[in-house]
């Protein structure tokens, strides 16, 4: 009788018109999706029939997450999924040898370079100069050039620019800069951050003014505050600066957080200090929450503005490194309604994310973002040891030049005879990974190990073992020579981006004069 009553809920769904069963179906997870069709024969051939069901288990087999189409523009289920699967079984036969050049400007060094929607942003702090350049536009994509010459970026005199932050997808260019009034004993200085628009000159329509104001720094009687660095980052309606301070032996940070379409003031503050020369890194995750890498993990809640971030968990790294970066680029959706009815409109989930952190040792850690998103038995007060959470939710590899896109990361990997030579290694951390490769590829799942040494001593200290698993893909093309040199890499979801320095050389009369140019290769998926 039992067995009877729990098999009526499953006969009485089975029941149900196929209309109403795939409508029901479509509001669980992927997960929750295929965990039904391995239970029923009946249900599985449903399954099989939909490409609707068939594109959520795909979706979230990939770690994304489906656009809303706006403006009437319809795109066909079984066509949505099909490019989906293209696009990622095309990742797993990169063509290497296919590439187009792009020439950047010869007088410009740049301090920071960042590619997003088919451009190129660059900032050279020392001259003070900035420029926005596409990289080989698509067809009907909206492209924005241009070049910020020294002393345009700021019209205020008597001040330092610190740092540029470019956000395509908010159409968004954010400085933040120092005023020093040298008429003062204290010599002390003010700092602000001004909001504009990439393609125009003027403030941001957005933007709750056009300045945006610091908080105070802490009151002290004996101590100068100067910032030494800053960095500024941002995510949708939220930017960050952080500015360090340093002391004889340790530096002191304040990170302040706005939310710059709705206040130009910040009362959402974070502060600390740590021995140097360790650093100081955050990223956003998502929305609401803000990581902050400063020796270890500490994951905030930064849903409410009006207060100090709170504090949800904090994770424990293996060893306490000198420097360490984390980066997590956020995918740009371009709105166009002629660019979605050409392609599947999806973005990454930010809960199933890779985040990168890499070290002054020459280790890079990925990590999947899901560990800061699944915080249940996990008090905000007790540190999270490595052992519980590192190992089955990262890879650690030793290279250092790397770039993270969703679900994809693209390395570099030197040669083991130890010469000039490298190659590119694509590697897949979704989970549908190895279904989509079609037998390309290299499958990871045993875990590795890798020895860690200590940063101040060099001795080492133990081993780290990580074990999330992952699909390779080696380029066969060798990049390298005594007449180039890889500066940067990038990767998006439909393209490699390699910013590579070129060395030639030039005789006038007797003289031999070295000259340096950057070309940037762009390799389509």
């Amino acid at each position: 009788m039992l067995m009877s009553h729990e098999m009526k809920p499953s006969a009485g769904f089975l029941s149900l018109p196929r209309e109403l069963q795939l409508n029901i179906l479509s509001f669980l997870s992927g997960r929750d999706i295929l965990r039904c069709t391995s239970v029923s024969k009946a249900l599985r051939q449903t399954y099989m029939s939909s490409s609707e069901l068939q594109y959520i288990v795909e979706l979230s087999g990939q770690w994304l997450l489906h656009i809303p189409i706006t403006d009437n523009v319809s795109i066909p289920v079984s066509k949505r999924l099909q490019l989906l699967r293209d696009k990622a079984h095309a990742w797993f036969k990169v063509d290497p040898y296919s590439f187009e050049t792009v020439s950047l400007p010869k007088n410009m060094y740049s301090d920071e370079k960042v590619v997003a929607d088919r451009h190129i942003y660059l900032w050279d702090q020392e001259e003070d100069q900035a420029a926005i350049i596409p990289i080989l536009p698509r067809p009907l994509q909206k492209t924005v050039k241009r070049n910020w010459s020294a002393g345009t970026l700021l019209s205020v005199p008597n001040s330092d620019n610190l740092d540029v932050f470019m956000d395509p997808a908010q159409n968004l260019i954010a400085i933040a800069y120092s005023v020093t009034d040298a008429t003062l004993e204290s010599n002390d200085e003010t700092l602000y951050i001004d909001l504009g628009a990439l393609d125009k000159d003027g403030i941001h329509p957005q933007a709750a003014g056009r300045t945006l104001f610091l908080s105070v720094l802490p009151a002290s009687k004996d101590k100068c505050f100067v910032t030494e660095s800053a960095k500024l980052k941002g995510f949708r309606r939220h930017i960050a600066l952080r500015r360090s301070f340093a002391y004889p032996f340790e530096e002191m940070w304040q990170l302040d957080i706005w939310d710059w379409q709705h206040s130009a003031t910040s009362n959402s503050v974070l502060s600390g200090t740590n021995f140097k020369p360790n650093s100081i890194d955050f990223c956003f995750l998502g929305n609401n929450r803000l990581l902050v890498v400063a020796g270890h993990l500490k994951l905030y809640s930064i849903e409410d503005m009006s207060q100090t971030p709170q504090l949800l968990a904090c994770f424990l790294m293996p060893v306490l490194y000198l420097n360490i970066q984390c980066f997590l680029p956020m995918d740009y959706i371009d709105s166009s309604p002629q660019l979605q009815a050409q392609q599947a409109v999806y973005t990454s989930d930010p809960k199933n994310k890779l985040l990168c952190i890499t070290t002054g040792a020459s280790r890079t850690f990925v990590v999947s973002t899901k560990i800061f998103f699944n915080l249940e038995g996990i008090a905000a007060a007790t540190p999270v040891p490595w052992e519980r959470w590192g190992p089955s939710n990262t890879r650690i590899f030793g290279e250092f030049k790397v770039h993270v896109s969703g679900n994809r990361v693209l390395q570099v990997s030197t040669s083991a005879s130890g010469d000039a030579e490298y190659a590119l290694r694509i590697l897949d951390f979704s989970p549908l990974a190895v279904t989509n490769r079609r037998g390309l590829g290299r499958v990871v799942k045993e875990p590795s190990t890798i020895p860690e040494f200590d940063d101040w001593t060099g001795r080492p200290v133990k081993s780290l073992i990580s074990s999330l698993p992952y699909v390779e893909v080696i380029l066969d093309r060798k990049f390298g020579s005594a007449e180039s040199e890889l500066v940067d890499l990038w990767v998006d979801k439909d393209s490699i981006y390699l910013l590579i320095l070129k060395f030639d050389h030039e005789v006038v009369g007797s003289t031999h004069y070295a000259i340096e140019y950057n070309e940037l290769e762009v390799i389509d998926v």
